[in-house]
C-alpha cells in the first residue's frame, strides 16, 4: 500500500529557483550572457546535486536510471563551476553548454520515468514525459544552429526553466512511498 510522504523541500526549492530564474530572463533578456551567467552557474550546481541525491535515494529501486543520474548530476554541477570559474565564457556556454545540460538533465528524468510513475502516479509520469522531451528537441535545436542558441536563448531558456521548475514542484508535491 501506498501512502502519502512528507513534501520533498529540495525538489521543491529547486523548482522555485527554476522558475524564478525563468522569469528574471523574459525580465531581462539582454544580461543573459553577461550577468546571468553567475545565477546559472548556481542553479547549475544545484540542479547537479539534486540530480546526485536522486541516485542515492533510489539507487535500491532501479539499476540504469541512477547510474545516469549520478553521471549527469556531476556533470551539471561541472557546468556550473565552469560557469562560477571563468564568467566571460558565457557567450560560449550559452552557445554550447546549455544544449547540453538540457540534454542531459532531459536523459536524467526520462531515465527513471517508471519509478516516476510507480512513486508519483500517471499525472505527473505524464507531465515529466512531456517536459522533457520538448526539453530534448530545444537542447537538439540548440545544437544544430548556435545562432538560434545564442539569439533566442532568453527566451527558450526562460520557456524551459519555468516549465523545469513546474515539473520540480510538482513533483514536491506528488512523492510518494512504496
Amino acid at each position: 500500500m501506498q501512502k502519502r510522504s512528507r513534501l520533498d523541500w529540495m525538489e521543491l526549492v529547486e523548482g522555485i529557483l527554476l522558475i524564478l530564474l525563468g522569469i528574471f530572463t523574459f525580465i531581462y533578456p539582454d544580461s543573459l550572457i553577461t550577468g546571468l551567467v553567475i545565477i546559472y552557474g548556481i542553479v547549475a550546481v544545484i540542479t547537479g546535486i539534486v540530480d546526485i541525491v536522486i541516485y542515492v535515494k533510489i539507487e535500491k529501486h532501479t539499476g540504469f536510471g541512477p547510474i545516469l543520474s549520478l553521471v549527469t548530476g556531476i556533470l551539471s554541477v561541472m557546468a556550473g563551476v565552469m560557469l562560477l570559474t571563468y564568467p566571460g565564457a558565457g557567450t560560449w556556454i550559452v552557445a554550447f553548454l546549455f544544449p547540453l545540460w538540457f540534454i542531459t538533465h532531459c536523459i536524467s528524468r526520462l531515465s527513471h520515468l517508471e519509478l516516476t510513475r510507480r512513486l508519483s502516479g500517471n499525472f505527473a509520469y505524464w507531465f515529466s514525459l512531456i517536459i522533457n522531451i520538448l526539453g530534448l528537441i530545444l537542447g537538439f535545436m540548440m545544437i544544430v544552429s548556435p545562432w538560434l542558441s545564442l539569439m533566442s536563448a532568453a527566451y527558450t531558456a526562460g520557456i524551459y526553466l519555468i516549465l523545469l521548475g513546474a515539473e520540480s514542484i510538482i513533483l514536491a508535491f506528488v512523492k510518494y512511498r512504496a
